[in-house]
C-alpha cells in the first residue's frame, strides 16, 4: 500500500476547529457573529442576540438535519448570499444537538443503556464529521457542566454533554477549547473574555501556542492570531 504524505504546513488550510463553552447568558451565541463569514446550525431558540446581524441559519430539529447539513457543506453548493463560500460553521449548541440525538435513540431502543450507546457512537461520528471538514473554521458552542472530583472535592467545569463518556472525551477532539467568562475591572465594569489555558476550575487548551491565556471574544482576531497574521 502506497504511503500518503502531507505537511504540517497544510494544517492551516483545514481551518481552526474549536469548542467554546460557558454559562447561559455569557454571550456564546453572539460570539459566532465575530467569526469570518459564518453560517450557524442552530438547535436552540436563543438567537435573539443576533437580531442585528444577517447570518444564515440552518435549523437542526433531528439527526437527519445534522447529516444533511454536513453533506451540503461538503458539497459545491454551500454558497452564502454574497456568492462566496462560508468560512466558519457554528454549531449552537452541540450540547442541545446531543440531546436531540439521545431523544432519537430512545425512540429506537427500549433499554436506556443501549440508547446512550447509540448516542456515543452517533455523536462521535457527527462531531468528527464536522471537525474534519476541509476549508472551514468550525466552532462548536457547548453549555457549561461542573464535574466534582470525588478525591479532591474540586469542581472542574467543561463542555456539557449527555452521559459520562462523551463529555470526558469531547475536549480531546479539538485543538482549541475555550471557556467564555465574565470578568470585572477594579472600577466594577464587567467584560467578557475567552480563557484558553486550563486551571483548577476550568478545562481549556490552545495547541497552537499562539494565544495568550486570556483573549478578547473575537473569533476573527483569534483565528488570525493562530495563523500568525497577528502577533
Amino acid at each position: 500500500m502506497a504511503l500518503k504524505f502531507s505537511s504540517t504546513k497544510d494544517v492551516a488550510s483545514s481551518g481552526v476547529k474549536c469548542c467554546v463553552y460557558g454559562k447561559s447568558g455569557v454571550g456564546k451565541t453572539r460570539l459566532l457573529a465575530t467569526a469570518p463569514r459564518p453560517i450557524i446550525l442552530s438547535a436552540e431558540q436563543g438567537l435573539l442576540s443576533l437580531r442585528n446581524f444577517d447570518i444564515p441559519v440552518i435549523k437542526i430539529e433531528d439527526v437527519d438535519d445534522l447529516a444533511n447539513a454536513l453533506d451540503w457543506l461538503e458539497g459545491p453548493n454551500a454558497i452564502g448570499p454574497d456568492g462566496h463560500r462560508f468560512e466558519t460553521i457554528g454549531l449552537d449548541s452541540i450540547s442541545e444537538m446531543a440531546e436531540v440525538v439521545l431523544a432519537h435513540a430512545k425512540t429506537i431502543v427500549k433499554d436506556p443503556r443501549q440508547a446512550y450507546g447509540e448516542l456515543i457512537e452517533k455523536m462521535w461520528m457527527i462531531i468528527k464529521g464536522y471537525r474534519d471538514l476541509i476549508g472551514y473554521n468550525v466552532v462548536m458552542i457547548a453549555k457549561e457542566q461542573p464535574t466534582k472530583d470525588e478525591s479532591t472535592g474540586i469542581i472542574l467545569r467543561g463542555p456539557m454533554m449527555p452521559g459520562k463518556v462523551v463529555p470526558i472525551g469531547m475536549p480531546y477532539l479539538f485543538d482549541e477549547v475555550f471557556t467564555m467568562r465574565i470578568g470585572q475591572t477594579a472600577d466594577g465594569v464587567k467584560y467578557r473574555f475567552l480563557q484558553t489555558q486550563p486551571d483548577l476550575q476550568y478545562d481549556a487548551k490552545d495547541r497552537s501556542g499562539s494565544l495568550d491565556e486570556v483573549e478578547r471574544p473575537d473569533l476573527t482576531y483569534i483565528f488570525n492570531k493562530i495563523h500568525g497574521v497577528i502577533q
